[in-house]
């Protein structure tokens, strides 16, 4: 009888797809108490006001920070009074979506969701035949980047690797030409110089068909990265040209405790929200509503080296400011796993990688855009990423969380079955079995055992075998005609050309 019964449409249905999203069945590690978050909040606010922020002098950011009322000195220093600075906390949109290439399959960039990125900006590859580093080039960024296109759970594709022969404002609108020819995913991209994020905005509205369609559905995330508290006339410039255009923006400086900021895990973290809050303030001046948030990473200088490291401290700093911006309702777009510090693919890549991947279940960033990168973020490994790519699954999986109910717990079934019952055949286990399981393609039911098949080959070989394979397979189509002739166009007017051209 039991066996023929109909399914509960509840134990019948696969649990719901895997999309990063993390919010409701499990919760976040939160390290700090209410209280000391709004004290880190609180006292960035008031340095903002009293310490200050370094504006470059001569750009529209002064006109627009002394019209809202801030103090701008001859310097560059700009004392930014606290009202103005909450106002921009309030008027900051909360999240963005992105749109791929076709203007479909719409990704919510926003505090309930992580999405995964390959990155970011590495000046070299790991070159596995060589077992050395080289410099890197447009070949490398399109092999990598059809590599990403194909990777199931890299939601979007920043710019992983430089084209170093051409480190130019050619090279850097190229760049983002090379990423929309070999991958349909939307795209993360950041550059030097405001002119390139302009002829980068004009091709972009052209393959959605008109600005005030990229605007509707934006293609593309775009970094700014200034210093600490420091904003030259390229970061400000390219932060009011973003959020004008409806260009998602994050700002983010990279502090290093100890000696860009404080060595300490509070005041690391309270100097970067100094930073996030400044870079906050000038997009709303520039388009309020607009999502132009602060995203600066955290980390801190090894104090046996000199050199970034210090894992303990950087882990539980990005934790921490994932927390605050939580508490600001800003998405944490910041996530230090899927980089490493190793100079090699090796086991201590390995293990760095694994664990920074799985720290991030509970810091719960918005994105996580380094997957892949090795050396300080120097070298950037393919096989790096498609380790990380299935650790990603992995995190996806049990961001599922578990369902509770008389039908899980199968209730009914172990009053009926007994205590010297079995469930093996039983259709509850049949239903279940595979819902909550993590499909490895690398890893769990794919180790090599006595008791299965699978050849006898490590970690690194399989990998190996899985980036090989993946390489043969067909890119993704290619770019409308009229969208590569007018890509083509714009990059013409590059050549040759060096910033003060402009």
């Amino acid at each position: 009888m039991r066996r023929g019964r109909r399914r509960n449409a509840e134990s019948s249905n696969q649990a719901p797809p895997s999309t990063g999203r993390h919010q409701g069945w499990t919760q976040p590690y939160q390290p700090l108490t209410g209280t000391d978050v709004q004290l880190i909040i609180d006292t960035a606010l008031k340095l903002v006001a009293t310490s200050g922020v370094i504006f470059e002098p001569g750009s529209e950011a002064d006109d627009l920070l002394r019209e809202a009322g801030c103090d701008v000195q001859a310097d560059g220093l700009v004392l930014i009074p606290e009202a103005v600075s909450r106002r921009a906390l309030d008027t900051v949109a909360k999240q963005t979506t992105l749109w791929d290439r076709n203007g479909e399959n719409p990704l919510t960039i926003d505090t309930d969701h992580t999405r995964f990125m390959p990155g970011m900006t590495c000046i070299a590859v790991y070159d596995e035949a060589t077992q050395e580093p080289r410099a890197s080039t447009r070949d490398d960024l399109a092999r990598i980047t059809r590599l990403a296109d194909g990777l199931p759970n890299i939601d979007a594709v920043c710019t992983m690797v430089k084209n170093v022969p051409n480190s130019t404002l050619h090279g850097e609108v190229d760049e983002f030409i090379c990423m929309m020819e070999n991958t349909s995913k939307p795209l993360e991209w950041l550059c030097e110089y405001p002119v390139s994020l302009a002829g980068v905005i004009e091709i972009a509205s052209t393959l959605r068909g008109s600005a005030e369609a990229l605007r509707e559905r934006p293609y593309f995330l775009h970094l700014v990265t200034p210093l600490p508290v420091n904003f030259a006339h390229i970061h400000s410039d390219q932060i009011i040209m973003a959020a004008r255009a409806g260009i998602p923006v994050g700002v983010g400086t990279l502090p290093i405790g100890g000696a860009s900021s404080p060595i300490t895990l509070a005041g690391c973290v309270t100097h970067a929200l100094m930073t996030d809050i400044a870079a906050m303030v000038l997009g709303q001046l520039a388009a309020e509503g607009s999502f132009c948030v602060g995203c600066s990473d955290v980390y801190f200088m090894e104090p046996a080296t000199g050199a970034i490291g210090s894992f303990s401290q950087t882990s539980m700093a990005d934790m921490a400011i994932c927390q605050v911006r939580r508490e600001l309702g800003i998405p944490p777009l910041t996530g230090t796993g899927g980089c490493s510090v190793a100079r090699r693919f090796n086991q201590d890549a390995v293990w760095e990688l694994s664990s920074n991947m799985m720290q991030m279940f509970y810091n719960r960033p918005a994105t996580c855009d380094y997957l892949g990168s090795l050396d300080q973020g120097l070298t950037f490994s393919e096989h790096a990423l498609v380790l990380c790519d299935d650790l990603a699954g992995l995190l996806k999986k049990m961001w599922e969380g578990l369902r509770v109910s008389p039908e899980q717990i199968g209730t009914e079934l172990i009053q009926e079955l007994g205590p010297r019952g079995q469930f093996l055949a039983e259709p509850h286990t049949v239903d279940n079995c595979r819902a909550q399981v993590w499909d490895s393609r690398f890893l769990g039911a794919n180790f090599p055992l006595s008791n299965n098949d699978l050849p006898d080959e490590d970690l690194l070989q399989r990998l190996d075998q899985d980036v090989k394979e993946r390489a043969l397979q067909p890119p993704p189509p290619g770019l409308d005609p009229a969208v590569r002739a007018k890509a083509q166009a714009v990059l013409k007017g590059f050549e040759g050309l060096i910033p003060d051209d402009f």
